[in-house]
């Protein structure tokens, strides 16, 4: 089943923890049955990262709440490919995040929006929902 959105991996922590802080189209795109948002992988790994560096804690741990938290939403998970990668070539240098550049890379080859509130990303030729 392919995805209708990809969801950016703050809108990930806010849909399970403080969906208050989504915006109204966001919080529609992660709650309703009618879409088919999906989670990167780069998203597991940035959260990995995160909780390695103690910036934030996810119990028990960053790949369990991943799991718990994908399967209880029925997010479906995007892989990385290599076309993903390719992209970044295409894309300009504004954002400094390689995660974030990664995610915007995966939304534009999948022809999908990203759902994502970080302003840098507008400045990329990317649909973004927010």
């Amino acid at each position: 089943m392919n995805p209708t959105h990809l969801l950016d991996t703050s809108t990930l922590i806010w849909a399970v923890g403080a969906p208050e802080k989504l915006s109204t189209a966001a919080r529609k795109i992660c709650r309703s049955h009618e879409t088919r948002p999906a989670v990167s992988v780069v998203s597991l790994m940035e959260l990995i990262v995160k909780a390695q560096k103690g910036s934030l804690r996810l119990a028990p741990d960053p790949v369990q709440w991943w799991n718990d938290q994908v399967r209880r939403l029925g997010y479906i998970v995007l892989p990385l490919r290599q076309a993903h990668v390719e992209h970044l070539w295409a894309l300009p240098p504004i954002h400094k995040d390689p995660a974030d550049r990664l995610l915007i890379a995966q939304a534009v080859v999948e022809g999908i929006p990203l759902v994502a509130c970080d302003e840098a990303i507008r400045h990329y030729p990317v649909n973004i929902v927010w």
